[in-house]
Parts: C-alpha cells; sequence; structure tokens
C-alpha cells in the first residue's frame, strides 16, 4: 500500500500572479527554499530542475499548468539521495485560489510508495519551504530556517 499523499493549505496576503511568481522564479525560490533555484519553461512536458550549491538535486517534468491557477510537475531525487532516488517519482501539485485579500495555496505531494523516505521529508520540508515563501511574500524577508534540523 502506498503512502498517503502530504497535503499543506497556507493563505498568503498577497495576489495570486505574485504568489505564481514566487513558486516559478529561479531567483525568488532561492531566497525561501533554502537557496533552491527552481528552473523550468513551467509549460506541458518542460523539464523541472532544482539547482542548490550548484549541484541538481531534483528533476522532473511539468504535467500540467494553467497559470496563475494550478501547476502539477513530477518530481525525483537525482542519485545525490540514492535511497530517496530509488523511490522514483512523486508529483508536487501547487493549487491556488483568491479568497478575499488572500491567495489560499495548496500543495499536494502524492505518489510515495509504502515506507516512503521521500514523503517523511517532505513532511517537514513544505512547511518550512511554505512559511518561508509566506513570510517573503508579505514581509519582503524568508525565514532563516536550516533544513537539516
Amino acid at each position: 500500500m502506498a503512502d498517503p499523499a502530504f497535503i499543506h493549505v497556507v493563505y498568503i496576503r498577497a495576489p495570486l500572479q505574485a504568489v505564481w511568481d514566487a513558486l516559478t522564479d529561479p531567483d525568488q525560490t532561492a531566497k525561501f527554499w533554502f537557496g533552491t533555484a527552481i528552473t523550468s519553461a513551467w509549460t506541458p512536458g518542460a523539464p523541472v530542475t532544482y539547482t542548490r550549491n550548484g549541484k541538481v538535486d531534483v528533476t522532473g517534468r511539468v504535467l500540467e499548468a494553467d497559470p496563475p491557477r494550478l501547476l502539477r510537475y513530477s518530481f525525483v531525487h537525482t542519485d545525490l539521495y540514492p535511497a530517496w532516488h530509488a523511490e522514483g517519482e512523486s508529483i508536487v501539485t501547487y493549487q491556488l485560489e483568491t479568497e478575499g485579500e488572500a491567495t489560499r495555496l495548496t500543495l499536494i505531494h502524492d505518489g510515495f510508495p509504502d515506507a516512503s523516505g521521500v514523503r517523511a521529508g517532505v513532511s517537514k520540508g513544505w512547511a518550512q519551504i511554505l512559511s518561508g515563501l509566506k513570510s517573503l511574500l508579505e514581509t519582503g524577508r524568508s525565514l532563516d530556517l536550516d533544513p537539516g534540523r
């Protein structure tokens, strides 16, 4: 039996387009994603690359894109993380909706195998990443969190 999806919802006091831009602009992702620049053309079939400290640690392909409301892509760790790489591909989905003066961002990360080490890791990582995104867009400053803690 596969591990359940990881789902996280956050409300960000920022326009929909600003949240989309922060999630898809490598200069902005580096500010709240522990220095990780995420690059892609963000069109179906385009490659997705996570680069941190000059090394690619996650790759994938855009599966679906409907800017600025929906983005879905595959996610697989490179062999920098052999155990997580062996788990293969999982799927990341961002759903963005306007609610009053905020954007409701729903993150769904699913497709994990049973007893997934990736799921265990993202359970902590996504909360930190999305908190950093919220802080950056609401205050202009990201959070100084150490992902190794």
